[in-house]
């Protein structure tokens, strides 16, 4: 056709089609992907400074002697360490991390580090997947982070329970960075999942907070935990943003120009409704929080702003063009800028002097709050034809949609961690293969049953 016309049509199609997602993309600022989300309050953000501190905490040998302290220390006392592991001890199959119980914030926390750009077993596991490979509650999800996170409670689940039990009023925390935020948020999952075999943990005391999460399940599963999983983003963060598979990316880096060439033209021709209702594509996972301290065509840093939500479609789709895309994945970044918004935070509360009591019906208020947004969620979920997305049942919970088949409830199955013992032990792993698996067919009865009530 060029030939024929003298003009070279596809040429002209496929630079205009670049000079638009150049434009798009040159006037796309980080501040965009947040700009109607509401605040957040110094109350539900209070954890994220101490929890990344926690995480940087695991990269320390010894935290009688740091080498790596940040400003304020890691605010763990050491005697409350319960464990640490190494890659030596973990031998590849998850990264390295800490298990502390938290006296002072009545808070069991299992700390996870990040990629290790040094450890061959780190790539291992972000390679360990396909699109659509790993299949579990009526979703996708990671294939080698699920694997990871097995592995952790398969080592930890006696410790774990222990605890749990010994300590009732206590939170059950899973933390991590990066790779570790994806290893987090499927151990949350797993355990959302299991209560029962950590003496079960009412679905409240559970807790995730993935820093700098890498997109490692699908978008019904990224709304439906969003009341136990959150994710926190600095500004113009890329993992979060990179919709195109962790194991594409590594296997292209010989070939960015192609990846580049190939991630235009998807972007131009394919709509984001489409986008939306393809099942296997993965998603950075529950409540999201974005902390923007920069704004665009403007020098420096400003006093930093802390936006949540819960979003079904505008969850951080676009790559930002930026010099800082790969600084605002660092934990110590995050760390810093998540200080210096609590810090603000709490000088506004200060300011305002609020008092103890209407402080605790601000946190009522707030927990309404997020149970209406979260609820909000699913309804837009389930109105934009996400797969197998469904509204939970009038009771507040999804155990009508769970698998019917409790088997691993029988007497004749012992729960993971129980010890001498004759009955049978079942290893998490066991566990994943056999109760997450779903069938299809009837998840879609479920939910079109669901939609005539």
């Amino acid at each position: 056709m060029s030939i024929i016309c003298g003009v070279p049509l596809l040429e002209c199609v496929y630079c205009l089609a670049c000079a638009r997602w150049a434009w798009k993309r040159c006037l796309h600022t980080a501040g965009h992907d947040s700009e109607t989300w509401g605040l957040a309050t110094a109350e539900e953000f209070e954890p994220v400074p101490r929890l990344c501190r926690y995480i940087l905490a695991v990269y320390e040998e010894d935290l009688r002697h740091p080498l790596f302290e940040p400003p304020g220390g890691y605010g763990i006392n050491p005697d409350w360490l319960i464990l640490r592991k190494t890659y030596e001890n973990t031998q590849g199959h998850a990264p390295p991390y800490i298990l502390y119980l938290d006296h002072d914030h009545a808070d069991i926390v299992l700390a996870i580090r990040g990629l290790n750009l040094a450890k061959e077993s780190d790539y291992q596991v972000l390679l360990d997947n396909k699109l659509g490979k790993k299949k579990v509650d009526g979703g996708y999800v990671h294939n080698g982070l699920l694997k990871a996170a097995g592995w952790v409670l398969e080592a930890e689940c006696d410790i774990l329970k222990e605890l749990v039990e010994k300590h009732p009023n206590y939170t059950l925390t899973f933390a991590g960075h990066s790779l570790g935020s994806g290893v987090a948020a499927m151990l949350a999952l797993v355990v959302v999942q299991h209560h029962d075999k950590l003496g079960n943990i009412d679905r409240r005391r559970i807790r995730c907070y993935a820093i700098a999460p890498a997109r490692c399940m699908s978008l019904n599963l990224a709304v439906r935990y969003a009341d136990v999983i959150n994710s926190v983003v600095l500004q113009d963060d890329f993992l979060p943003r990179t919709a195109t598979p962790l194991e594409d990316i590594f296997k292209s880096v010989f070939c960015l120009p192609c990846l580049l060439c190939m991630r235009c033209m998807r972007d131009t021709c394919i709509p984001e409704e489409k986008m939306l209702r393809d099942p296997r594509r993965l998603y950075a996972p529950g409540r999201l929080y974005h902390i923007v301290e920069r704004k665009p065509f403007r020098l420096g840093r400003f006093p930093p702003v802390v936006r949540t939500a819960v979003p079904v479609d505008g969850r951080f789709e676009h790559i930002v063009l930026s010099c800082n895309a790969t600084s605002d994945h660092a934990i110590i970044w995050i760390e810093r800028e998540a200080r210096r918004a609590m810090d603000l935070m709490l000088e506004k509360d200060r300011i305002m002097e609020i008092p103890a009591k209407q402080r605790m019906e601000r946190q009522e208020t707030l927990a309404r709050e997020h149970s209406e947004e979260h609820k909000a969620a699913l309804q837009r979920a389930v109105t934009l034809l996400v797969p197998h997305a469904y509204l939970p049942s009038r009771y507040g919970t999804f155990d009508e949609h769970e698998d019917g088949d409790n088997s691993h409830k029988s007497t004749g199955e012992s729960s993971v961690g129980s010890s001498g013992k004759s009955k049978t032990k079942v290893s998490w792993n066991e566990l994943i293969e056999r109760l997450f698996e779903k069938d299809e067919s009837g998840l879609m009865l479920l939910k079109e049953s669901h939609r005539d009530a």
